[in-house]
């Protein structure tokens, strides 16, 4: 299995496109733990009429399906786009060790374009974040995908 933070996006980009195929936001997301694939997800809310099918919630949930266990401490979640409040809550409940994430969200990211909940020093756990991997392949995607709906509605 991939060993770099860009060799794993590079699965949660397979995931964002195939959301996108669905006609969903282009989001993918996969849980790691111990060098492999645990859980994945694609972003579905539309398909599934459920506001709670984000990409990262449906990898956390195969991940701890998979583990038997609703923690998942030393797994990393990587997804193509910063990941918002409900999706943060979720990452800290689950008490993973990591979250890497690609593009920046400036309407919703909780990870530091509209709040940090990642450093807020009164919750009780703290999952580290790396943001920015393959961040304008992941960004490029969105801006592709709207622009598209855009064009659609324009027509």
């Amino acid at each position: 299995m991939p060993a770099t933070d860009e060799a794993w996006m590079a699965h949660a980009l397979a995931l964002a496109r195939e959301a996108q195929a669905r006609g969903e936001v282009p989001v993918g997301a996969i849980v790691v733990c111990d060098g492999a694939i645990v859980g994945h997800g694609g972003n579905a809310p539309i398909a599934r009429s459920d506001p709670t099918a984000h990409a990262e919630i449906a990898a956390l949930r195969e991940a701890a399906a998979a583990i038997g266990n609703y923690r998942l401490p030393g797994c990393a979640l990587y997804v193509t786009l910063e990941p918002c409040a409900m999706c943060a809550g979720a990452i800290m409940h689950a008490r993973l060790a990591r979250l890497v994430f690609g593009a920046r969200d400036p309407k919703t990211g909780a990870c530091g374009s509209v709040v940090d909940l990642f450093a807020e020093p009164r919750l009780n756990h703290h999952t580290r974040v790396t943001s920015g991997v393959a961040a304008d392949e992941c960004a490029s995607l969105l801006t592709r995908f709207f622009a598209a709906r855009r064009q659609q509605v324009i027509e």
